[in-house]
């Protein structure tokens, strides 16, 4: 069974009477554990269509189903709680609270969630050693390389237990040597804990590191390869 599914979402956009499609009819499942990657040229419609996929976004038609339940039809409530249970999210700019300590903001997803203090603690303590950044637990992000910023928005983004991780461009402030470790660290995630993960990417090292590669173009799916 899929774990998240897009069934003939179209995304249209109108701006000053004139409609511009994002996304035209996308068909595309995941399955747990996949290690996926969206990619094409700018503009093509990755970040619009991880955007839907991740509940951020409402599709114009079509449906979006997320553990098989049909994301059009969940409240804003219902969808605000999928989002904090279920999905995990890594931005390009880390999206981290300034003035939050790397524990801190790790700690901030299961706080929402309601973890007990003491669990939050030895949870976020736990997957900072996990992603290599043991030492810098107590480090607000200024104080941190911009690699060791996305580490800590990686243990964010999978701290709460997700059913699956969306990346946008998370290598893109990288140089190619931390982007690389980036990498490595969640395709180890990915095949020790089974975390589900698409990104959408213009990086060929990201490209050529997944095990499968959907290709867009003008807002359709041009490709769909999976590694035998």
């Amino acid at each position: 069974m899929a774990i998240l599914e897009a069934r003939g979402v179209h995304k249209v956009y109108e701006t000053r009477g004139v409609e511009t499609t994002a996304v035209n009819g996308v068909d595309l499942a995941l399955e747990p554990g996949e290690f996926t990657v969206l990619y094409g040229p700018s503009g093509c419609g990755k970040t619009t269509l991880l955007n839907l996929l991740g509940a951020l976004d409402e599709p114009t038609r079509g449906t979006v189903h997320l553990l098989g339940r049909d994301l059009g039809q969940l409240s804003s409530a219902a969808l605000a709680q999928l989002r904090l249970h279920e999905l995990g999210f890594i931005f390009q700019a880390y999206n981290l609270i300034p003035v939050l300590t790397a524990r801190e903001n790790v700690e901030f997803v299961m706080e929402l969630q309601g973890v007990p203090a003491g669990d939050r603690k030895a949870r976020s303590d736990a997957i900072l050693a996990e992603v290599g950044l043991a030492e810098m637990a107590d480090k607000r992000p200024l104080e941190m390389s911009g690699g060791q910023q996305q580490r800590v928005a990686v243990a964010r983004a999978i701290v709460g237990r997700p059913a699956v991780v969306l990346a946008d461009e998370p290598t893109a402030n990288l140089d190619s040597h931390t982007a690389s470790a980036l990498l490595d660290l969640m395709l180890q995630l990915n095949r020790e804990s089974g975390v589900t993960f698409l990104f959408s990417t213009h990086d060929p090292m990201v490209i050529e590191k997944a095990r499968r590669r959907v290709r867009l173009l003008d807002g359709r799916i041009e490709a769909d390869e999976r590694e035998a």
